[in-house]
């Protein structure tokens, strides 16, 4: 049985999601059919490629435009932030993701476990999307405790 779960909050007028990394369990069929049940818009991937790769789902990219939804693959290393050269690909899938989020859309991040970097991103995006940053990380902790797991996260996603 997959354990993947969704942890989801209203944000702007959509649904702002954190989640593992499908296939992290070993289930990875299992839990890209729970993610495409969860009808995403825009799925926003954090991990490395070798990362994909080390848990069967370098696919991921294809298999998740297959069903209709968006992807974007901004990895950042584990416990990290993005660099300075990822600061154009964080502005076009920060306004894709509040674009979506604004028309009533779902906008799921992942990261390996759902903590770090996807908390740091949803963070962030919560952030342009008008909260104030602590508000937003008490949120944002109420349905996921270890979001955004280092200090550089989070004055990563609070620098808007």
């Amino acid at each position: 049985m997959s354990g993947f779960i969704i942890f989801a909050l209203p944000v702007a007028d959509g649904i702002l999601a954190l989640s593992p990394l499908p296939g992290r369990g070993g289930h990875y069929k299992e839990d890209l059919a729970h993610l495409r049940d969860w009808k995403p818009a825009l799925v926003l991937t954090m991990v490395t490629e070798p990362e994909l790769v080390g848990y069967g789902a370098s696919d991921l990219g294809s298999d998740i435009q297959d069903s209709g939804a968006r992807w974007i693959h901004m990895p950042v290393k584990d416990m990290e932030v993005p660099d300075t050269d990822q600061i154009e690909a964080w502005h076009t899938a920060s306004k894709a993701a509040l674009a979506a989020l604004q028309g009533g859309g779902r906008v799921l991040i992942h990261c390996l476990g759902g903590c770090g970097r996807s908390g740091m991103a949803a963070l962030r995006l919560m952030v342009e999307a008008g909260e104030s940053p602590e508000a937003a990380l008490h949120r944002l902790r109420g349905v996921r405790a270890c979001a955004v797991e280092t200090e550089a996260q989070k004055a990563w996603a609070i620098s808007v």
